[in-house]
């Protein structure tokens, strides 16, 4: 079965510059598992390679939707199942690397798109629960007590494609998720890089910084200009500056926000990452060199490929 390698870890880790040596050192091919970098011209914001680093080797699915586009997971596997397809009739290893896991989830495991949106129906429902806030998580506990189990009371958003599905299909969704997911055909081989947590924020604080500094401000009046969709508008970095152009809030406390709140997201990614049995994960900590870090990487790697030849 061909492989696939996958390079993942909290947001600040240390992935990108690691990931782009060693995808040299193979003759592989990157592919970006990052929800945000899928955008064109947010750029700074959602720490993409440069272009130094991006004509260093082939990077897939960055820069492919406008911010005024909608893109769903659905989407992305779709075009992640061509890639990797491409890369691999073309004799060369896809390298996936990033921090989103629900795109590294989807394609390792599997994920149920269901029936598209109905917005006129969407339109039903939130008038019912505007009548009487809470009559649609109590249905949705009547309908699929599973699925409502897993989703809190407060996230409308859930809720309604819950039911959504539930009516479209005759069938609660958390069914169709177990009979109808399917993973990428590959071998997948998950490295994962972390580091101590004071050492990552103190990382992830000088980034902002960085951010800030080459013009994250600027980057977010010309992203508003271009009428995006909700979407990259609540990505981290993006909504604070927002709010300070908004005048809700000083650059300081935007800042601040920002740090606190990317702190907040690497915690969360850690804590998703670690029930993930499957991830050889490597100690980074005290390590700021790449090569160093691309060494380790390589060495795990040669070692898997030699156990597995066995």
């Amino acid at each position: 079965m061909n492989k696939v390698i996958i390079i993942l870890g909290p947001t600040g880790v240390g992935k990108t510059e690691a990931s782009i040596l060693f995808a040299k050192s193979i003759d592989a091919e990157i592919i970006s598992a990052d929800s945000m970098q899928i955008y064109k011209f947010m750029n700074i914001g959602t720490a993409k390679p440069t272009p130094e680093q991006l004509k260093k080797v082939k990077h897939h699915m960055i820069d492919i939707v406008n911010p005024w586009e909608s893109f769903s997971t659905g989407r992305y596997i779709s075009m992640v199942k061509e890639t990797i397809k491409d890369i691999h009739n073309r004799g060369k290893i896809p390298v996936v690397t990033g921090g989103t896991g629900l795109y590294i989830k989807a394609m390792t495991r599997g994920i149920f798109t269901g029936p598209h949106a109905d917005w006129e129906l969407r339109e039903r429902l939130i008038s019912i629960e505007k009548e009487k806030e809470g009559t649609l998580y109590n249905y949705l506990r009547k309908l699929d007590p599973e699925t409502s189990s897993k989703i809190s009371p407060n996230d409308l958003r859930r809720i309604i494609r819950a039911l959504e599905v539930c009516i479209k299909t005759n069938t609660p969704i958390s069914e169709l998720q177990k009979s109808l997911t399917i993973p990428l055909p590959y071998e997948f081989i998950k490295i994962g890089l972390s580091r101590e947590r004071r050492e990552l924020y103190k990382l992830i604080e000088q980034r902002v910084d960085l951010m800030i500094e080459k013009g994250l401000v600027e980057e977010v009046k010309n992203i508003l200009k271009m009428k995006p969709d909700k979407t990259p508008l609540q990505a981290i970095g993006y909504k604070e500056i927002i709010k300070y152009l908004n005048n809700e809030i000083s650059l300081p406390e935007a800042i601040k926000l920002i740090k606190r709140n990317t702190k907040r997201y690497a915690k969360r990614q850690f804590t998703w990452f670690k029930k993930e049995t499957d991830i050889l994960w490597i100690d980074i900590t005290g390590i700021y060199d790449s090569n160093v870090i691309t060494s380790l990487i390589y060495n795990l790697y040669i070692r898997l490929i030699k156990d597995s030849e066995k």
